[in-house]
């Protein structure tokens, strides 16, 4: 018998909780297991994948509190869980809805070879493996592994080692979806889980940081096995000389600040125009200054724990730097213990590239603001990063934002707002330079990333002209 796993409460900073990890023989045989039902399920029409898919979403909703309590006492954010959940049964349905549609095999057509016919479809991966973070546990753990089981692929899922309480849960929704219970299981570990699961699977979905993501997609290169990788973001802000202050204001201090910027979308920087700048450091200092953390009542309050204690020493460390190199915080500047621990929401001024905070991935409720001379310099600013998720341009003229926003290496760019891709799924978007790797994880595209396209090419009869001893 393994050494069970202990898990720390982030609120009170206790490890309150124990969970048995999944041992390399219980991770063998239940990839066995979902791969011998597999073949079944991908036989199933795309509809019928769907209704087992919605019986889960149901069975999940009959959960809701127990969903909500697990997220809580892992990730210590009561209001964020609900949503989180919302949102994760919300993924469901409306994958099972559009999933139908989307893989319908398209019509037979003429080949380049005007008598020969091409008759094309797709076959799924076996078997997927998803191994997702701790920021947005129930979420992540689902954004992949959902289009992968409507394409027909089975799915073995290892969420995080911080929060992994909702996975009993999780399992015990299972039982109320019968048809989709054999082709998906939950693993329960650390690294080495997920490491050996990658040694598992067919395809493998990563969402986490740089450093993982690289030793996960090595793997699967090594297997030869596609890795679609959604890894860190230090998501850049910029707001020209005609941006709506006010507006604009509001829109940072939520998009830096929500989840206690614990988002791989999080607004990590600001480059406003010298125009502006003081205006909007004067607006966010009112914006961030008026939140409070939730210590005291997690109904209560805007920002709530730092949810991994090994990112409270990151915090520590990119705010220390900062303010050793010449950063002044208008608002918050500390981290602060009520048991666990909270970092007060920061805004910082008189930022430099030499700063960590400026160029690593902070992951938590601090925002600097870089003043620049004007919109180029604010482009070259944005770019100047080995990051690609997200970002966000703020404008008076649609035109211009749209134009400026062309001009930026990420994937996905809100325009007069902030986050919007962790909202809006809907829009097909991929992750630039050390962001990630792979196809979208968003819009239709999605579901594609889990099918292999095959194509019959049909001969009616017709004796081929190329044949040997045909005329020429």
């Amino acid at each position: 018998m393994t050494e069970p796993m202990r898990v720390r409460n982030p609120r009170t900073g206790e490890y309150d909780y124990e969970c048995q990890p999944t041992t390399p023989n219980q991770l063998s045989t239940m990839a066995k297991r979902v791969r011998q039902a597999q073949p079944a399920w991908a036989a199933q029409a795309p509809a019928q994948r769907a209704a087992a898919l919605q019986a889960l979403a149901a069975a999940m909703q009959a959960r809701r509190d127990d969903f909500v309590e697990a997220l809580f006492q892992d990730t210590g954010r009561l209001i964020e869980s609900r949503l989180e959940f919302d949102a994760a049964v919300a993924t469901i349905e409306r994958w099972a809805s559009e999933a139908p549609a989307l893989l319908a095999e398209p019509a037979p057509r003429a080949a380049n070879i005007p008598f020969i016919e091409a008759r094309q479809f797709a076959t799924p991966y076996p078997l997927v493996g998803v191994i997702s973070p701790w920021n947005f546990p129930l979420l992540l753990a689902l954004i992949d592994a959902v289009p992968a089981l409507l394409a027909g692929s089975a799915v073995l899922i290892k969420p995080s080692e911080v929060t992994p309480r909702f996975i009993a849960v999780a399992e015990t929704a299972l039982t109320d979806a019968p048809a989709l219970a054999p082709v998906l299981g939950w693993c329960v570990g650390a690294g080495d889980v997920g490491a050996a699961l990658v040694n598992e699977v067919d395809l493998v979905c990563f969402t986490g940081s740089v450093g993982t993501g690289r030793r996960v997609g090595e793997a699967a290169a090594a297997r030869f096995i596609p890795a679609f990788l959604e890894l860190g973001g230090k998501d850049a802000a910029l707001v020209l000389e005609d941006a709506d202050i006010d507006r604009t204001a509001r829109a940072l201090a939520w998009g830096s600040m929500v989840n206690a910027g614990q988002s791989c979308m999080s607004i990590e920087r600001v480059y406003a125009v010298d125009a502006v700048h003081d205006r909007l450091v004067d607006a966010l200092s009112r914006e961030i200054g008026q939140l409070q953390i939730n210590a005291d009542n997690p109904e209560q309050g805007h920002v709530g724990p730092v949810i991994s204690a090994a990112q409270a020493d990151i915090l520590q460390a990119h705010l220390d730097d900062a303010l050793i190199k010449g950063a002044r915080a208008l608002t918050g500047g500390r981290l602060v213990q009520h048991g666990g621990t909270w970092c007060l929401p920061t805004l910082l001024v008189d930022v430099s590239d030499q700063m960590q905070v400026m160029r690593e991935e902070t992951f938590g409720a601090i925002l600097p603001v870089m003043r620049v001379a004007d919109e180029a310099e604010a482009i070259a600013r944005a770019n100047g990063s080995i990051y690609g998720l997200s970002a966000a341009v703020f404008s008076a003229d649609p035109a211009r934002a749209e134009r400026v926003a062309r001009r930026l290496e990420a994937g996905a760019i809100s325009i007069n707002d902030a986050a919007l891709t962790s909202l809006v799924h809907s829009g097909e978007k991929q992750s630039f330079k050390q962001s990630g790797l792979g196809g979208s994880r968003m819009g239709p595209a999605s579901i594609r990333r889990f099918l292999r396209q095959q194509c019959l090419l049909v001969n009616p009869g017709v004796d081929d002209p190329w044949w040997f001893g045909s005329e020429a």
